[in-house]
């Protein structure tokens, strides 16, 4: 397992929050990719729909090893198909950072994030936050709108998604072709990890500062995402549990790159 795991051996669940999220010592909070039978959606996730007329991305609860293990993950399929699942936050995390693994065993042909007509990753992890909406500007707001009559949901007022992607280097930010509330930051690129199960720790409150230019307002919820509805492939990948930690349990481990796990 990943070296960040071995802070959590021995964690007792204190309360829980819901189907998907408890409340581990330290305020640090734990949203399963795995609280569900093998084959079925992970409980106390939703759809995270990215157009109603878009294929929707299969998502099921399956046994896959990791570091020699077999261990409950989240399988994603996608076949020319673009969605995501999500967790809203039950309560406002005291967290600042954020931990994960996953995993994909090819890229995606064709894919460029760069490009409106070829915005597809493999593995995504999505991070939605409040904020005031009246200081948008007014092309932003009737986004935002139109969004909301679309989907029936309010939009966030900003979205940081960490990605894999197939060519722009590590640390690299992308706006989103649409709206300038959405934007990714890289943290893996190219084929040379795929097969393998790697674990990730971002200070997402300091990514967000740097990346939006202000502090974060209140994480609203987590979620994956893994697309090919442009580049019309197939892709699969794996997702392991998602942690926000506290500034204490932070400060326990403070890598903010990959590392392999098998």
């Amino acid at each position: 397992m990943p070296n960040y795991e071995d802070e959590h051996d021995h964690e007792q669940v204190v309360t829980p929050a819901s189907d998907a999220v408890v409340i581990a010592p330290e305020q640090a909070l734990v949203v399963s990719t795995s609280a569900s039978p093998i084959g079925e959606p992970p409980a106390g996730w939703q759809p995270l729909i990215i157009r109603r007329d878009k294929t929707r991305t299969s998502y099921s609860v399956t046994h896959k090893h990791v570091a020699a293990k077999p261990t409950r993950v989240l399988h994603a399929a996608a076949d020319s198909s673009a969605s995501g699942l999500w967790v809203p936050m039950p309560v406002a995390p005291s967290a600042s950072s954020i931990t994960w693994t996953w995993r994909t065993d090819a890229m995606i042909p064709g894919a460029d994030s760069t490009r409106a007509d070829a915005e597809d990753a493999p593995t995504r992890v999505v991070l939605a936050f409040d904020g005031d909406m009246s200081r948008l500007p007014m092309k932003e707001r009737m986004l935002a709108e139109t969004a909301r009559m679309l989907l029936g949901r309010d939009m966030p007022y900003a979205t940081l998604i960490y990605t894999w992607d197939t060519k722009q280097p590590v640390g690299t930010v992308i706006a989103n072709s649409h709206t300038s509330r959405v934007k990714k930051k890289v943290v893996e690129s190219g084929p040379a990890r795929v097969g393998q199960w790697l674990s990730y720790k971002r200070d997402y409150v300091k990514d967000y500062t740097e990346i939006f230019g202000e502090p974060p307002g209140k994480l609203l919820g987590v979620g994956v995402l893994t697309d090919t509805d442009n580049t019309r492939q197939r892709a699969e990948a794996w997702y392991g549990d998602i942690h926000l930690l506290t500034e204490r349990t932070t400060a326990l481990g403070n890598s903010q790159g990959p590392t392999a796990i098998d």
